[in-house]
């Protein structure tokens, strides 16, 4: 198994009502997170974005126009102990790019990698995501219902 690199992009979703994709893990179903994926060798962190957005949801964000906002925030975090075999040994920390991306949530999501998904409000996400970075870039860059 070749191992991920400490280094990833999360996107957050959200749709016209400025509601939140939540994604349920299928590794641990307590955990619901937004789009988030490591970065592949000589990627860009937007590359990532664009690539994550498409592999996790079915939605081609490039394909239907939709421009991803790179926010030029970077979060590190500790990487969770069950999940630190994925990573070159020693590896800790992760270096976390952040991104957002307005859809139409009228548009089919296939899932890839979670067991389900749900579209909840800006308050019902950051009191369900499990990671703060995740909460941190829903409360910045989702927009509040006027």
């Amino acid at each position: 198994m070749a191992y991920k690199k400490p280094e990833s992009a999360l996107v957050v979703l959200y749709d016209q009502y400025h509601r939140v994709l939540l994604l349920q893990r299928q590794d641990d179903p307590t955990f619901w997170q937004s789009v988030t994926g490591a970065l592949e060798e000589g990627e860009l962190p937007i590359d990532t974005a664009y690539r994550e957005v498409n592999e996790e949801t079915g939605i081609d964000a490039k394909a239907h126009g939709f421009l991803i906002h790179q926010h030029n925030k970077q979060n590190q975090y500790e990487i969770r102990n069950r999940w630190r075999h994925r990573y070159p040994p020693g590896t800790v920390f992760n270096i976390e790019h952040v991104f957002s991306l307005q859809i139409d949530s009228d548009l089919p999501i296939t899932l890839s990698e979670h067991l389900q998904y749900e579209w909840v409000s800006k308050e019902d996400a950051l009191s369900r995501l499990w990671s703060p970075s995740n909460k941190e870039a829903v409360s910045l860059f989702v927009p509040s219902v006027s």
